[in-house]
């Protein structure tokens, strides 16, 4: 009785607050999105104000601005609101590649929906069953689904910035490649970094897209040594910020740059060929494992199977 009572209890108290928390995010989602388009009417040179004389957008394009800005909210509300949690979340998704303005919002509220909806579904699945779990099992599930749904998106960012950390380095040696070809043809480091921008935008777009911040960033009256340097911390690698300290060295003594991009260049395809040799060094331990678990048991089956059964055969014909 007490576990058929505590169930809907926990699940109206969960559904209670997820809805109350929709209620306020969807009428600031609302907001926001009002604002927005009323902003985008004024760039775009409409006159009215109000919206009116904006550009209708589609259905869909009103429903997922409208999830985001409720997904926003909800971070901003749930969200920590430490400067220094907030500043290393913001770091980790611009390395990830996520540089939107409300990420570190956005990236918090769907850690906040995924830890509030699941344990509420699960809650209720529970409370519609013919034949309730105990209650051990429920506090369990909610409690294992809750913190699962806290888990998955730092799980999801982690991942998401090892891949762009190795797109990053696939790509860096050819964008330095092509850098010292431009340098030693006559043109000058923030020129270059721009023409290569432009040229590795298709077949390298990680690298290219970092380089052209760094073009934007300097344009806009950033100093040179102060954009490299945030390019360093923006992608976060060690060779990145070597190049960034060679380049700043050269920049401040006066030395030649493009002799600085060669000889670094040199050394990066030395580096890289260091890499390989202990990526296959790795190689024999990694392969031992799944060798010993699951090649070597089927082919002790295939080999002695026959031998085993014919054995068996004799054993059974010398017992009659």
């Amino acid at each position: 009785m007490q576990n058929a009572t505590l169930i809907p209890l926990l699940a109206s108290i969960l559904a209670f607050a997820s809805v109350l928390l929709l209620g306020f995010g969807v009428l600031n989602a609302r907001r926001e999105a009002e604002r927005t388009q009323r902003l985008r009417g004024k760039v775009a040179g409409f006159a009215g104000v109000n919206g009116a004389g904006a550009p209708a957008s589609s259905g869909l394009g009103r429903l997922q601005d409208l999830a985001s800005a409720l997904v926003s909210e909800l971070g901003r509300r749930l969200g920590p609101k430490d400067a220094d949690s907030l500043d290393q979340t913001k770091l980790d998704l611009v390395r990830a590649g996520l540089r939107g303005p409300n990420a570190v919002q956005a990236f918090h509220g769907a850690k906040a929906a995924l830890m509030l909806i699941p344990p509420s579904l699960f809650l209720g699945v529970a409370w519609i069953l013919p034949v309730a779990p105990s209650l051990q099992i429920t506090i369990i599930g909610a409690l294992a689904l809750a913190s699962l749904g806290t888990l998955l998106p730092g799980m999801w960012l982690r991942r998401r910035m090892a891949a762009r950390r190795l797109s990053l380095l696939c790509e860096l040696p050819d964008a330095l490649d092509l850098l010292v070809v431009c340098v030693e043809s006559g043109m000058g480091l923030d020129q270059a970094i721009h023409r290569v921008s432009e040229e590795l935008a298709e077949s390298a777009p990680a690298i290219s897209g970092e380089l052209r911040t760094m073009t934007l960033e300097m344009r806009a009256g950033r100093p040179r040594q102060q954009a490299l340097k945030d390019l360093a911390e923006r992608t976060g690698i060690e060779d990145v910020q070597s190049l960034v300290t060679l380049l700043v060295q050269a920049d401040t003594f006066g030395i030649s740059v493009a002799r600085t991009l060669r000889v670094y260049s040199d050394t990066l395809r030395t580096s890289r060929f260091q890499r390989a040799e202990e990526t296959a060094a790795k190689l024999p331990t990694k392969l031992m494992f799944p060798l010993v678990l699951c090649i070597f048991p089927v082919l002790f089956v295939v080999l002695i199977g026959p031998a085993v059964i014919q054995f068996m055969q004799v054993f059974s014909r010398m017992g009659q």
